[in-house]
């Protein structure tokens, strides 16, 4: 059970998704997926490569190496 002062302070409510890591020291941390945490991961992801561009662009050259 998280204690309720900590369900506020970071957004979790019943049927948040949590993703669940260990640290250098072994210590498990709880990472409540919210959309605050989203938005954070999406900018830090902004003005870098476009992944699905560099994809698609390699599975079209793997296509014309094929034929």
């Amino acid at each position: 059970m998280i204690p309720a002062a900590l369900r506020r302070k970071h957004g979790i409510q019943a049927g948040t998704k949590v993703r669940f890591l260990e640290d250098q020291f072994g210590r498990i941390i709880l990472q409540p997926i919210t959309e605050q945490y989203i938005d954070r991961v999406m900018g830090c992801l902004a003005g870098g490569p476009d992944l699905l561009e560099s994809w698609e662009k390699e599975h079209r050259e793997e296509g014309e190496h094929d034929s």
